[in-house]
C-alpha cells in the first residue's frame, strides 16, 4: 500500500517545493519507488510536448520521473481554465476526477507519494478543489509549511489550519522553514508553547540560506527574457549582490562586494571596458559575477569587442537601468534543475535537519 503525504503551506514562497525535494530525497533512501503529484499546477511548462506544472517538471527532471509526467500534473491552470470552468465548458467534477485518477495511477506504481499543494490552503477554490479539499479527497495527512518567525507563524497557521479542519483534512505537522540558525531553538520553543494542546506537531525545517534564497546568473537571464552571453561556466554562480553602476567607474569598482551582478547602462563605455578587463583578474572574479547592460542605445563597436573578448557573462536588455534594478531587486528566486549547487545543498541539509522517520510514521494507516 502506497503511503502519501500532502505538502501544504501558509502562503507563497514558504518553500513547499524545497520541502518536497527534501522528502523525495529522504524517502528514496528508504523506499524503492517514490513518486510525486502536483494536483493543481498554476505555473506552466512544456516538457516533451506535455504541458505540466513547473514544479512537477522540476521534480521529474531531478529524480528521473519524466515517464510519469502526465499523472504528476493532472490539472494545469492555463490562462483560460478558470473562465472555462466557470462558464461550464469544463465539467464541475472534472478537476476532482482528474486528480483522483492521477493519484490512483501513481499509487499503483509507488511505495511513497509526495503530493505538493499550491499556495495557501484556499488556492484552487475557484475550480471547486482547494488544497484542503484535495488533501481530504486523497486521504493524505498534511504537513503545513510556514516561513520562520513566531507571531507571524501562529497567525498564518491558525488561519490555514481552520480551513483544513473545516474540510476534514488532517494537519499532522507544522514545519517551520527558513529559520535563522541563531534563533532556531528559541523560536521553536516559543512555538511549542503557542501551539500547546493543538493536534499537530511543530518542527523546524531548513535554516535560512542566502545560497538558496538568491538567484543564479541564468535565473536573472530567464527573468529578463534575454540570452546570457559570455562565459557559460558562470551561469550557475549565485548572485548575492546587485549593484547599480551609477557612480564613477573607480567608485563602482572600489565598492564591489562579493558575488555582484553590476548594472551598467549601454552608454557607459568606460565602465563596460573596465569591468571587462577586471573579470579576468582572480581577485575580481570572486567579486564580479557578470553584467546586466540595459539601455536603448547601442554599445560602441570597440567596447563591444572588448566585452566579447573578455568573455565576461553579460545580459543585454532594452530597458532602463531603473526598470532592471527594480525587476532584479524584487525577484524571488525559484529552484531550477540547472541549480545543482542548490539541489546538492538542499539534499545534504535535509539529512541533517528533517527527521523523515517522524514524517513517515504520520503516513501509516
Amino acid at each position: 500500500m502506497c503511503r502519501k503525504i500532502f505538502i501544504a503551506a501558509t502562503g507563497q514562497h514558504c518553500g513547499k517545493t524545497t520541502i518536497s525535494l527534501c522528502l523525495m530525497h529522504l524517502a528514496r533512501k528508504k523506499y524503492a519507488r517514490v513518486g510525486f503529484l502536483k494536483p493543481i499546477g498554476p505555473k506552466l511548462s512544456v516538457i516533451d510536448g506535455v504541458t505540466v506544472d513547473k514544479d512537477a517538471a522540476l521534480i521529474a527532471e531531478i529524480y528521473g520521473l519524466k515517464q510519469d509526467l502526465r499523472h504528476m500534473s493532472p490539472v494545469v491552470l492555463n490562462r483560460t481554465y478558470t473562465r472555462d470552468f466557470l462558464d461550464g465548458k469544463i465539467g464541475q467534477a472534472m478537476p476532482f476526477e482528474s486528480i483522483k485518477a492521477a493519484c490512483a495511477e501513481l499509487e499503483k506504481k509507488n511505495d511513497f507519494l509526495v503530493i505538493e499543494g499550491s499556495g495557501h490552503g484556499g488556492v484552487g477554490s475557484v475550480i471547486g478543489m482547494n488544497n484542503a479539499q484535495i488533501a481530504r479527497a486523497l486521504d493524505a495527512p498534511v504537513i503545513l509549511v510556514t516561513n520562520g518567525g513566531i507571531g507571524c507563524v501562529v497567525d498564518a497557521v491558525q488561519l490555514n489550519a481552520a480551513l483544513f479542519a473545516q474540510e476534514g483534512a488532517d494537519v499532522k505537522l507544522v514545519l517551520v522553514n527558513k529559520l535563522l540558525p541563531e534563533k532556531r531553538e528559541s523560536a521553536l520553543g516559543y512555538l511549542q508553547k503557542a501551539f500547546h494542546g493543538k493536534p499537530h506537531q511543530i518542527a523546524g525545517a531548513l535554516a535560512y540560506s542566502s545560497i538558496l534564497a538568491n538567484p543564479t546568473l541564468l535565473d536573472l537571464a530567464n527573468l529578463l527574457g534575454r540570452p546570457l552571453h559570455g562565459d557559460q561556466g558562470g551561469r550557475s554562480r549565485i548572485v548575492h549582490n546587485i549593484q547599480l553602476g551609477a557612480a564613477s567607474s573607480q567608485r563602482v569598482i572600489d565598492t564591489l562586494r562579493d558575488s555582484t551582478v553590476l548594472i551598467s547602462t549601454s552608454s557607459r563605455d568606460e565602465l563596460i571596458v573596465t569591468t571587462s578587463a577586471l573579470y579576468n583578474i582572480p581577485a575580481y572574479r570572486r567579486k564580479l559575477i557578470g553584467l546586466v547592460i540595459p539601455g536603448y542605445t547601442n554599445i560602441s563597436t570597440i567596447s563591444q569587442k572588448i566585452l566579447d573578448d573578455s568573455n565576461i557573462p553579460y545580459i543585454r536588455v532594452e530597458m532602463t537601468s531603473a526598470e532592471v534594478f527594480s525587476a532584479l531587486s524584487e525577484h524571488v528566486s525559484k529552484l531550477t534543475a540547472d541549480d545543482q549547487e542548490k539541489i546538492n545543498l538542499i539534499q545534504s541539509t535535509a539529512e541533517q535537519s528533517i527527521d523523515f522517520e517522524v514524517i513517515d510514521a504520520m503516513t501509516r494507516p
